[in-house]
């Protein structure tokens, strides 16, 4: 059976990965499915932030090489996402266009750098790099009755609908520094607390709901579950 090693930026990646998704992924066949958070051991105290491409790179590689019968996986958003200097993250710069174009351009170039510092005999299909589009509260959007409860907030339905009604998909809310799926909330409830009550929502929604409604995360769901068929 085969482990899953899901490297997440942060404490609400860490937590849905615990809470939502390691269920049905062990269901699916997988032996263990565990999160860490990417980056310098000594920064981890931050508990979050996206770090520079390298440490990342350098964290992936090593757990790749340690557990040679793993595949490894990513969890990190779109927004947010180093694009320029020694820090940045590959294809992130050239990504444009619809949200699962974006995404798919920094995944295969999150892909090939990892393949290039494994060397020429790593099994490409042992990393399955994953970007959230735009933003993992972006998923949230995928049922807004479901999102108000979890998080005990069901008068705040029709305010979450009327966001996610401007959109075609729940990956599309966008990334700005004023519009991210993020801010969004934060300007309807003030004290959102991400890591906390973003899982509480994703427990209420449900990873079926996410998945009908994200296409780009059903994509990645559906290829870590072929992985062990």
């Amino acid at each position: 059976m085969t482990r899953l090693l899901v490297h997440v930026e942060g404490q609400t990646e860490e937590a849905f990965t615990n809470e939502v998704l390691r269920s049905h992924l062990i269901v699916a066949g997988y032996q263990s499915v565990s999160a860490r958070i990417v980056g310098n051991a000594r920064l981890r105290r931050n508990r979050g932030g996206i770090r520079p491409w390298p440490s990342v790179r350098k964290d992936i590689v090593h757990h790749l090489r340690q557990d040679p019968g793993c595949i490894a996986t990513t969890m990190v958003d779109f927004y947010g996402l180093p694009q320029h200097g020694d820090g940045a993250w590959p294809g992130r710069a050239l990504a444009v266009g619809p949200a699962t174009q974006k995404a798919s351009r920094v995944e295969a170039a999150l892909l090939t750098s990892v393949a290039a510092e494994m060397g020429e005999n790593f099994d490409p299909a042992r990393f399955v790099p994953f970007v959230v589009m735009h933003e993992f509260e972006g998923l949230l959007f995928s049922d807004c009755e479901a999102f108000g409860q979890g998080i005990g907030r069901p008068e705040m339905q029709a305010e979450l609908s009327a966001v996610r009604e401007a959109f075609q998909t729940p990956e599309e809310i966008n990334d700005s520094p004023l519009t991210a799926p993020s801010k969004r909330i934060e300007s309807l409830i003030l004290d959102y607390e991400k890591p906390l009550l973003g899982t509480l929502a994703a427990l209420q929604i449900g990873l079926d709901r996410i998945r009908a409604e994200c296409p780009h995360f059903a994509q990645w769901l559906d290829r870590l579950e072929s992985l062990v068929r």
